[in-house]
């Protein structure tokens, strides 16, 4: 018997007996994924947030997903599972409210500053303009970049509101194709959305564009995605948030756009 099978037979036999014994077997099965998931998380978080302290807050939202699996389902558990893990783990690290208050102003006001301008003038603003924009130097944008991105909890898994839909609200990195694991659950309102993060992310000037793809599609560490670029790990961080501020204000005003339509 091969171990997609045996686990498949301890998935069947868990439902049909809720024997505690079978669900701790199925949380040591799937235990690597609460590290791979504290780990993407824990990269782009400050050192003082322990990645221990992640596994534990995972390991809550993985015996979360084991109890409400549902095997005969055409959805592979991996893929059912990470979400809640990772939802878990940012769950609690919002609950510590550790970002300081100056950081998540100037995150808003750079958002807000790529929003108005790229409305005003139709293109992607350059880094001069941003900073004029919020009235700072080009230097102190990248500093407060690199803040940023020290306090910053795995941006695409944040969720935005999106045109196309009543309200609903989508991952950016829910974007990504799983192809061995279709979901029955997609309907045309999160297909809508889809695109129109995609549409947002294929706009993006071409290196941040580069990091992203490099990031989230190919799992590049920042201090890799440096070396095909040829600029410090630092410099991958900034272009990383600025991409992200970047599509939130986009989505963003696409949401806006949508409610005066209607």
């Amino acid at each position: 018997m091969s171990r997609s099978d045996e686990t498949q037979t301890l998935w069947l036999e868990y439902r049909r007996t809720n024997d505690k014994a079978l669900r701790d077997r199925l949380i040591l099965t799937y235990a690597p994924l609460v590290k791979y998931v504290a780990g993407r998380l824990g990269s782009g978080l400050p050192a003082h947030v322990d990645e221990g302290d992640l596994v534990s807050y995972g390991l809550l939202g993985l015996m979360g997903a084991i109890d409400r699996y549902e095997p005969d389902r055409d959805v592979k558990f991996e893929t059912f599972a990470i979400a809640r893990i990772r939802g878990a783990i940012i769950d609690e690290l919002r609950a510590m409210d550790w970002v300081p208050r100056s950081v998540r102003s100037r995150a808003r006001e750079i958002e807000r500053a790529i929003a108005e301008l790229e409305a005003k003038q139709g293109t992607a603003p350059t880094d001069e303009q941003i900073a004029k924009k919020v009235g700072i130097t080009v230097e102190e944008l990248e500093e407060s970049l690199s803040e940023i991105a020290r306090s910053s909890i795995a941006a695409l898994d944040e969720l935005w509101t999106v045109s196309g839909g009543d309200g609903d609200q989508i991952a950016l990195i829910d974007t990504i194709e799983d192809t061995d694991a279709p979901d029955p659950q997609r309907t045309l309102s999160q297909t809508e959305m889809k695109e129109a993060v995609a549409d947002a992310i294929a706009r993006l000037p071409e290196r941040e564009k580069l990091v992203v793809t490099l990031y989230y599609y190919e799992e590049l560490t920042l201090r890799e995605i440096g070396e095909v670029l040829g600029v410090t790990e630092s410099r991958v961080s900034q272009l990383h948030t600025k991409a992200i501020l970047r599509l939130k204000a986009r989505l963003s005003g696409a949401a806006a756009r949508a409610a005066l339509e209607t």
